[in-house]
């Protein structure tokens, strides 16, 4: 499957790409086009502005802003299985119109209360190269450590470091 078209896409900064708790999605997307993707447009924090909860599952989300139901069960099925069954086709078709249709009804709703401005403002931070920095040597930057004593910090550094040049790997 060659995938080159669809990062091109990605790639493209005149688009907006839409997602749902976006911060996994654009590490893949950092390692594989070089840079985030932007403008980007995250559901799960346009919904905290729009006061649906802090981290709203995806089927939530669906359901409180599209009065939809996402098949759950069809969303952890073998996917590199080819061919895909009927019911494969149908949830995947309806993960990318959901998400479509709740970017625009919320895009809309924040509008509508002034609150596209701090949205923006997330979505541009999520966008900065450094934050999906996964060098091995600034690996433990990412660690949340309470003031550790020196040892324990140089161990905790070298444990981080290893674990990305094990996922590199991968």
């Amino acid at each position: 499957l060659d995938i080159g078209p669809f990062l091109d896409l990605i790639a493209q900064d005149t688009r907006v790409k839409v997602f749902h708790a976006a911060r996994q999605d654009m590490e893949i997307f950092n390692r594989l086009i070089g840079h985030p993707p932007g403008p980007i447009f995250d559901t799960q924090i346009a919904a905290m502005a729009l006061g649906l909860g802090d981290s709203i599952s995806y089927d939530n989300l669906v359901r409180a802003v599209l009065k939809e139901h996402v098949d759950k069960p069809s969303q952890f099925p073998d996917w590199p299985r080819r061919p895909l069954s009927d019911k494969q086709r149908h949830y995947a078709l309806g993960d990318v119109t959901f998400l479509r249709d709740a970017y625009l009804k919320m895009s809309a709703q924040l509008d509508s209360q002034d609150r596209m401005d701090w949205i923006r403002q997330e979505m541009m931070a999520m966008e900065d190269p450094e934050l999906y920095d996964t060098s091995p040597e600034n690996a433990w930057q990412r660690l949340k450590m309470r003031k550790p004593k020196k040892d324990y910090a140089a161990i905790m550094a070298a444990v981080a470091a290893s674990r990305e040049i094990g996922c590199m790997a991968v």
